[in-house]
């Protein structure tokens, strides 16, 4: 008798084309210091709020894209280098004028950046919230525009992206 963990290596379930990522929610050792980056420097606007243990952030009026919470929580340290847990989060901006603006508000607010990369499907600026969360601010380019090799098969890169220039298309 075989069992599902039985089957053939090759065998495997293919999500749904239509399925996204709906919401992230992070662990926050200060919901207050967490609000100053996620809507006053990120630029999410608060659809709810649970007083001091949780508040739910969005774009557009979505119930939320991320939230925040003290849960299990409240005072604690970020995981140390070498722990598992969440590599970063990424918020994809609709085109590059957005992502420009998100970097210049990065810039006003002082906030330091890890790094920022063109990853030729992609343009992504690489930062960490104030609990160590690593986020991931990017716009993707359109498909048309990807780069493949010599076999069609898509051929991602990371180069340097150009600040400056992102910068300059803030408005």
């Amino acid at each position: 008798m075989s069992t599902a963990l039985e089957q053939p290596a090759t065998t495997h379930h293919v999500a749904d084309p239509g399925m996204r990522i709906g919401h992230v929610h992070l662990k926050v050792a200060d919901l207050e210091r967490g609000l100053a980056f996620w809507r006053d420097i990120i630029g999410l606007q608060v659809q709810q709020r649970m007083g001091d243990q949780a508040v739910f952030l969005s774009a557009g009026g979505y119930h939320h894209h991320i939230a925040l919470n003290t849960w299990e929580s409240a005072g604690g340290s970020p995981p140390g280098f070498g722990a598992t847990g969440l590599y970063h989060v990424a918020l994809l901006y609709p085109d590059r004028p957005a992502l420009a603006r998100a970097l210049k508000a990065l810039v006003q607010a002082g906030w330091p950046l890890e790094g920022a990369s063109d990853h030729g499907v992609s343009e992504a600026i690489y930062l960490r919230d104030p609990d160590g969360n690593g986020v991931e601010l990017y716009r993707d380019r359109d498909r048309a525009e990807w780069p493949h090799d010599a076999n069609g098969r898509l051929a991602m890169v990371t180069k340097r992206l150009d600040l400056r220039a992102l910068l300059a298309e803030a408005g």
